[in-house]
């Protein structure tokens, strides 16, 4: 038996627990996998019992993916150049930080037929979910990806750290106003509050494209926003979800699954 779970705050809704019991289902390997509701301010002690209680892997969610890296003594490349963690493989050293949300991420875009290469990107949020997908985004070769949050101070971080792989802008949300874009993803969280920011201005170009990272009840109030922003597609990110968590699978395992097919089962279900 394999031990594994998923830990954020908020956590009750995930579907990773239904994603990853298929998997094991598809692969013949018997497993135990959680939904654990894990704070910032205790994900420390919360690594560090559940390596001592011989968990196989974690995926880590809001708000604990720039924390989970930090805690690790050991980091993918996807890891290192996100500053970020969404899955935690377990090595005698200690918890080994990797990345899987940018492979996610890009695999539903391009499973979509989504703008991506020569379109202009907008990217809302600055925070560990923003900076797991951005290397793959600019591996796509966009025109340009800006990256937007109230605070100026993250996205230039950000911005920084990542304008070796292509072209990124850092921008705040006010001086959005007047740029217009070809595909607008949501990477903030505050649809898991009910509501979505307060941007009134038009920000997509003719024919655009929006997609949430969140997915469920969270994702509806970013998806009544686009289509009065007039998106001609509104996507979800369950696809990104089964994707990255495929990912992790495979790290976690060595076995390979169809993604595919656990993402119809879901999408039929809901």
């Amino acid at each position: 038996m394999k031990r594994f779970a998923v830990i954020g705050d908020p956590v009750a809704h995930s579907l990773s627990p239904r994603i990853h019991r298929a998997f094991g289902e598809q692969t013949g390997i018997e497993l135990d996998y959680q939904a654990i509701q894990v704070g910032s301010d205790v994900l420390g002690d919360a690594l560090d019992r559940f390596y001592d209680e011989g968990y196989d892997g974690l995926n880590v969610t809001v708000p604990n993916k720039a924390g989970a890296y930090g805690h690790c003594p050991s980091h993918s490349e996807a890891a290192t150049l996100a500053e970020a963690s969404n899955t935690l493989i377990r090595c005698e050293q200690g918890w080994h930080a990797d990345n899987t949300d940018g492979v996610g991420l890009l695999a539903d875009l391009q499973a979509l037929r989504a703008p991506l290469q020569g379109a202009r990107v907008l990217v809302l949020g600055a925070g560990g979910a923003a900076s797991g997908i951005l290397p793959a985004l600019l591996q796509a070769q966009p025109e340009e990806v800006v990256i937007s949050s109230r605070n100026p101070w993250k996205p230039e971080a950000l911005a920084q750290r990542l304008a070796t792989l292509g072209p990124i802008r850092p921008c705040t949300h006010r001086a959005l106003k007047g740029d217009r874009f070809d595909l607008l993803i949501n990477a903030t969280s505050v649809g898991h509050q009910g509501r979505f920011m307060n941007m009134r201005f038009p920000l997509l170009a003719e024919g655009a494209w929006t997609y949430d990272l969140s997915y469920g009840p969270a994702h509806q109030p970013f998806a009544d926003w686009s289509r009065q922003q007039g998106a001609a597609q509104v996507h979800d990110g369950l696809g990104m979800l089964v994707g990255q968590a495929a990912s992790a699978f495979a790290l976690w395992t060595g076995q390979n699954v169809d993604s595919a097919k656990v993402l119809a089962a879901l999408r039929s279900a809901t």
